[in-house]
């Protein structure tokens, strides 16, 4: 069995004295050691998908039906039926955090040292010097002098020490899976490279299983095992990653590539996909790209597409796709 498994979630958010959909029907999985990317625009339900792994949704969100099941040494566990103190073992702990704005999670009047020490006391509790943990990570996340650093508070970093910090705190609980929310986003091309780089390192050296969420298709090339494409709150396809990347099946997944910039190639415009992605409420009862789809059929606004399998471990929900596989 998977190490995590989502069956059919689906997410509401509270608007205007009505509950609307966010996230329907949402179901992928995570092998051990894995590293499987999330891809959407924002806005199609990525972060928020991941938020309720562990439940940290806000007050006018509710998960309405699903499973979230964790492969423990007791066999599997639904993370949705455990109480709230079983959770908190679970959230930080099983599975940790990296959000993309990292001066917005540390908290700015306690040394990064004594935040990272905070942790290792909650969820490690047998380790006898945690202040020479945190120094520990600190030095694992790639940060010179980590004890000097360890004194220091969070402005007086740079975002991509601020993001090394947020890394060591999410390790200090041993983590089984870490989820890294756009943890690049706010940093220059050489500190995303290098945050990259140490998390793919820091995942061989833990085999620890990554959630990987992004829109940068050169990061899912390079890094990824797997890939599930979201659109509109509906995972809409789901490869290996070097398969998505050569043979993309989705109208919306080969709009996503085609849109990514070729080094050296000359254009005398780039390459976008019209229109935004639709409002919860707004959704299309079919397909939910239908509106902004070129090869859109009068079928796709009415009736949800089907999970086709393209080849091993490839499948796609399309209409389009459909009528190709029977025309062969």
């Amino acid at each position: 069995m998977a190490l995590l498994e989502v069956k059919d979630l689906t997410i509401e958010f509270l608007s205007e004295g009505k509950y609307l959909s966010t996230v329907t029907g949402v179901s992928f999985h995570l092998e051990q050691g894995e590293l499987l990317a999330l891809v959407g625009e924002s806005g199609c339900g990525k972060s928020i998908s991941c938020l309720a792994l562990t439940r940290l949704l806000p007050p006018a969100a509710r998960i309405t039906s699903g499973e979230i099941l964790l492969q423990t040494k007791n066999g599997p566990v639904d993370l949705l039926k455990l109480s709230k103190a079983e959770m908190r073992k679970i959230r930080g702990g099983e599975i940790a955090y990296i959000f993309q704005e990292p001066a917005m999670c540390l908290n700015p009047v306690m040394r990064v040292g004594d935040q990272i020490v905070e942790a290792i006391e909650l969820h490690c509790p047998d380790i006898t010097d945690p202040a020479a943990e945190a120094v520990d990570l600190l030095r694992q996340a790639g940060i010179p002098e980590p004890e000097t650093r360890a004194r220091q508070y969070p402005h007086e970093m740079s975002g991509g020490m601020q993001q090394r910090v947020m890394i060591a705190m999410a390790l200090a609980s041993r983590p089984s899976i870490l989820v890294a929310d756009e943890p690049t986003t706010a940093l220059d091309v050489t500190i995303q490279a290098q945050i990259l780089d140490l998390l793919g390192k820091l995942r061989k050296e833990r085999n620890m299983s990554v959630i990987l969420v992004t829109h940068n298709l050169g990061i899912v090339a390079e890094l990824a095992d797997r890939v599930e494409v979201m659109y509109a709150g509906r995972i809409v396809e789901e490869a290996p990653a070097q398969d998505l990347i050569s043979s993309p099946a989705h109208p919306y997944t080969k709009a996503l590539l085609a849109a990514v910039p070729v080094l050296g190639e000359k254009k005398k415009e780039l390459q976008t996909i019209p229109g935004i992605v639709p409002a919860p409420g707004d959704f299309p009862e079919g397909c939910r790209f239908c509106d902004r789809c070129s090869c859109a059929m009068p079928c796709c606004k009415t009736i949800l597409p089907p999970w086709v399998p393209i080849k091993k471990q490839h499948f796609c929900a399309c209409h389009t796709v459909v009528a190709e596989e029977n025309c062969k």
